[in-house]
């Protein structure tokens, strides 16, 4: 009986022995996989895990500069790929690294080496090992540098600006006629918008992009033009100019020989009733008349005088010899009949422009008149 009970303490031992040597063996087995896991992982830590990408390129097992590369050419072909700019009839082709975008390559994959770091080792050994994807898709940021976009569009803006024309009455080149110019509108491209526009279709990836000019209106047109005096130094005429009518003409003296009345596009700059006459040359042709002359009858300049910009104190006036009228008389103003300058006077306004053109004939002598 006591043989029996020996017997099975002994059995009961073995077993144990066993069991213990097996959790033992497992243990190191464990021990020893945990380990080879460990040296695994350590020997691939310069490689990115599996199943990640940059942009959609895919960097699993790349090391860093292997990733960089295939981002970086990637990313390049993104950058060169043409813009299309179109205004109107106009259309400027660049692509967005000529416009200071610059790709965030090596950042991302900085990025793409951190994805499953939040795993344990073993778990990432397991991954590499299995070739078991992360599901990890990391964006490509792209930045722009400089003010490459911003002076593209003010570029632009500035090639398809097309400036109103005001409508106006000016003088040929060589001053002896008339030119009638008709309003037109101008185009004008925001540069802001499309600045805008641009960084808009370069951020969708767009390869083209339409922008439009808007009108910009003259500030003069036709119907504002308002009046024009014309005067014709070869007819000793004044020509009053509604817009581009004729509403009235009337007989005038210019310069006689030796005096000019200067040609060119002058404006009114001031408009007096009763003018005073001060003596413009008191130690030459005007020596014997007095130094000021009051307002009133008598007065060289009549009842009305018309101040212009143009050089030598000119002046469109009424006279005391209403016989010179119609001939080159004057010693460079523009006399009238006073009461044609009085009838002159109320339809025009400070600011608007005289236009002087001709010449007076080369054969003119003092108090003749234009050749019929």
């Amino acid at each position: 009986m006591a043989n029996g009970r020996h017997v099975h303490r002994r059995r009961r031992s073995a077993v144990l022995l066993v069991l213990l040597a097996a959790i033992v063996g497992v243990g190191l087995l464990s021990a020893g996989a945990a380990y080879a896991a460990m040296r695994y992982e350590h020997a691939h830590a310069d490689r990115i895990m599996p199943g990640v990408s940059i942009e959609g390129v895919d960097v699993s097992g790349l090391t860093r500069d292997q990733a960089i590369e295939a981002v970086r050419t990637a990313a390049r072909a993104e950058l060169t790929k043409p813009l299309t700019v179109t205004v109107g009839h106009d259309h400027w082709t660049v692509s967005p690294a000529t416009l200071g975008q610059r790709a965030a390559v090596a950042h991302a994959v900085g990025r793409a080496f951190h994805a499953g770091q939040d795993l344990g080792a073993l778990d990432r050994a397991w991954h590499r090992l299995r070739g078991e994807a992360l599901g990890v898709s990391i964006s490509l940021d792209v930045s722009s540098s400089g003010t490459g976009v911003a002076d593209f569009a003010s570029m632009i803006a500035k090639r398809t600006y097309v400036a109103p024309v005001d409508a106006s009455i000016g003088i040929t080149a060589s001053q002896d006629d008339i030119t009638t110019v008709h309003a037109e509108p101008g185009a004008k491209l925001d540069a802001a918008a499309a600045k805008t526009a641009i960084q808009t279709a370069l951020a969708a990836g767009r390869t083209h992009v339409a922008m439009h000019t808007a009108t910009v209106q003259p500030k003069v047109t036709d119907d504002t033009l308002g009046h024009t005096i014309v005067v014709r130094l070869d007819q000793n005429r004044l020509y009053l100019y509604d817009g581009f009518n004729v509403v009235r003409s009337f007989s005038v003296a210019t310069a006689k020989p030796g005096f000019t009345t200067p040609t060119g596009v002058w404006r009114i700059y001031d408009m007096k009733k009763d003018p005073t006459w001060y003596n413009p040359a008191p130690d030459g042709w005007a020596s014997s008349e007095p130094a000021v002359i009051p307002g009133g009858p008598g007065n060289p300049m009549g009842p009305r005088a018309i101040y212009i910009t143009a050089p030598g104190l000119i002046r469109i006036h009424g006279t005391s010899d209403e016989a010179s009228i119609g001939r080159y008389a004057s010693h460079g103003c523009i006399r009238m009949h006073n009461s044609e300058v009085e009838e002159l006077y109320p339809l025009i306004d400070v600011g608007d422009h005289v236009v002087i053109v001709g010449a007076r004939p080369a054969g003119a002598a003092y108090w003749s008149f234009p050749p019929a």
